[in-house]
């Protein structure tokens, strides 16, 4: 063996070492993160119940009242509406950037998409309250302008590039051959897309959609400034209410360590994250199927 192949070895080697090192650590950090959390949130039920937890809405630390159910209700209200309107929107936008637009307009669109996904959740929050509160309140005629309608408009601008994004590249990589061969047997263009396409493509939208729907569930900073931060049920879409993540940003600094409250807390974070993990499983097993075979 050569010098030359026996360095190579040695390289190969080392680079794998840091791979491993560098997921073995990971992996760590996760696990001691998990371990962490849960030791925490599951002591409240030393002090509460499961089921006033879970199924309570009356969230009064000072009475050692812990119901948690207005801030799950309001993240999975919060998430389903903005995925309901950013879903469709990003996915139309997708189509646009990946089967429509001229190659000059999609070498300024695709930049300025990476672009707004670095912007800041508080420069959406700010904007929420400066801009868009005041206008539901003047639209609607409603008290106030908080609640869930206003965070989940917030929410539907802020997923819209993860959907396009991840979209547009599930569209590009459709065989062209597909496009092609639909399109010989007589097909329109717009059948193609809607018969051929989207359906090719569908597992990498999915994953697009849902990955919207992550990022929906587990925004702070954005919601917690438009969504009132009321620990009370929500009884309309514009009446103010609360979620897990702005809740905790709220509440976590003054709150005891150890304490019932602070346990509470570490327990709602615990199911926060829960839902990330069950939504990032549910991608993975999305991405393992193929809408159409090839």
């Amino acid at each position: 063996m050569t010098n030359y192949n026996m360095s190579r070895m040695r390289s190969n080697k080392l680079v794998y070492g840091l791979f491993i090192s560098a997921a073995s650590v990971l992996g760590v950090i996760i696990v001691a993160l998990l371990i962490f959390i849960s030791q925490q949130g599951l002591k409240t039920f030393s002090d509460v119940s499961p089921f006033e937890f879970f199924f309570s809405s009356n969230w009064s630390p000072g009475a050692d009242k812990f119901g948690a159910l207005s801030f799950i209700v309001g993240s999975l209200a919060v998430t389903l509406f903005s995925i309901m309107v950013g879903g469709p929107l990003g996915v139309l936008g997708a189509i646009f950037l990946a089967k429509l637009a001229p190659r000059w307009m999609r070498n300024i669109m695709q930049p300025a998409i990476n672009l707004y996904m670095a912007i800041p959740s508080v420069v959406y929050g700010f904007i929420g309250i400066t801009v868009v509160v005041p206008a539901v309140r003047h639209i609607f005629g409603v008290s106030g302008g908080f609640g869930i309608f206003t965070a989940s408009f917030i929410l539907s601008i802020m997923i819209l590039p993860t959907v396009i994004s991840i979209s547009a590249d599930a569209l590009s990589a459709v065989p062209q051959a597909l496009e092609e061969g639909s399109i010989a047997l007589g097909a329109t263009y717009w059948q193609t897309i809607w018969h051929i396409v989207l359906p090719t493509a569908l597992p990498g939208i999915i994953t697009g959609v849902v990955l919207g729907m992550a990022r929906a569930i587990g925004e702070t900073m954005a919601v917690q400034m438009v969504i009132g931060n009321t620990p009370q049920m929500a009884k309309s879409l514009f009446s103010p209410t609360s979620t897990l993540p702005s809740e905790i940003v709220v509440e976590m600094g003054n709150t005891p360590f150890g304490s019932a409250w602070g346990n509470s807390l570490f327990l709602m974070a615990l199911v926060l994250l829960l839902i990330s993990i069950l939504m990032i499983a549910i991608v993975r097993k999305i991405s393992t199927y193929k809408a159409v075979k090839i």
